[in-house]
């Protein structure tokens, strides 16, 4: 049905509600593949460096945000990998979509960003407007 399936991620409660949806579609065909996208803003990549203890903290920081989606998606037996990207969430994800040619996109309708939350997170509103395939937002 969709054999590949982009799912754009940051540790954030609505991510792990578009997990739960993106294993849901996975399971209707053995082909379909999810890929798991987390960017690292350049804006909070800044912050994660001043408050971490050099490079592996700044990691393993990173994975925390993850282990949440992977746990899900490890114990749904599904067929994932992950991909980390740098840069602006929305512009940086808009582009690897339509770059790889993705069949899906899923994403929460909300982040981590407080500002975000009083309406339909910015990073959803773009990658909802500029990706070239269907896309499923999750609340």
């Amino acid at each position: 049905m969709y054999p590949h399936i982009l799912l754009a991620v940051d540790g954030s409660e609505h991510s792990v509600r578009a997990t739960e949806e993106a294993i849901k579609i996975a399971r209707l065909s053995a082909h379909s593949k999810i890929e798991v996208v987390f960017v690292v803003d350049f804006l909070k990549a800044k912050e994660d460096v001043l408050h971490a203890e050099g490079a592996e903290g700044i990691e393993v920081t990173r994975r925390k945000k993850l282990a949440p989606v992977e746990e899900r998606l490890e114990a749904a037996d599904v067929s994932y990998y992950v991909t980390i990207l740098r840069g602006e969430p929305g512009p940086v994800i808009v582009d690897h979509a339509n770059t790889k040619q993705v069949d899906l996109t899923i994403i929460g309708s909300r982040g981590l960003n407080g500002l975000q939350e009083m309406v339909l997170g910015s990073v959803s509103h773009k990658i909802a407007k500029r990706v070239k395939s269907p896309v499923l937002i999750v609340k």
